[in-house]
């Protein structure tokens, strides 16, 4: 008799704790998705896309709420101002998104882009700087002609290259 009593009360306090979980909403969104929630629908939802709403009061209030105001979202219920903006939605969210990533990965590339051309500077500028050094050190300085043979520079050309090296330095260096 004992475990009968112990049985019957552990049963209706399941029963008790399912009708909680019942307390779901189901409405379509304006995609005409079917949402599943414990929370209510957002505000502006029609009344007749409510599928489901859980029993008591609350819901009752809060489908007249519903009900009262316009679904075109022209119009505010008596007492609302129209100050707070629209939550953009996710198909604008993602594209501001990817209008980022897009923004980033120029950004990115110029910048790689600009730090390659000045390595390149930066390179060019050490060998002009080493040719002329080179140039102007007095040593027998040979260049290959034409036909592969080895002529050596003469005072006026070896002159000529150091005043071209220093033009391309400043135009380029500096």
């Amino acid at each position: 008799m004992n475990q009968r009593i112990t049985r019957l009360a552990l049963a209706t306090a399941l029963i008790a704790c399912t009708s909680l979980a019942q307390a779901q909403w189901l409405w379509v969104n304006d995609k005409g998705v079917k949402q599943l929630s414990d929370q209510p629908p957002p505000p502006g939802t029609p009344a007749n896309r409510i599928l489901k709403a859980p029993r008591g009061a609350a819901a009752a209030e809060l489908r007249k709420e519903m009900a009262a105001t316009p679904a075109n979202g022209d119009e505010s219920p008596a007492g609302e101002d129209k100050a707070a903006p629209a939550k953009p939605s996710l198909a604008e969210r993602n594209a501001d998104y990817k209008k980022r990533q897009q923004e980033n990965s120029e950004k990115t590339a110029k910048a790689e882009a600009d730090a390659k051309r000045e390595a390149e500077k930066k390179k060019y500028c050490a060998e002009a700087k080493n040719n002329i050094g080179m140039l102007e050190s007095g040593m027998r300085v040979s260049e290959m002609g034409p036909n592969g043979e080895r002529n050596f520079m003469s005072d006026d050309t070896r002159a000529q290259k150091i005043k071209e090296q220093r033009e391309s330095v400043n135009s380029v260096c500096n």
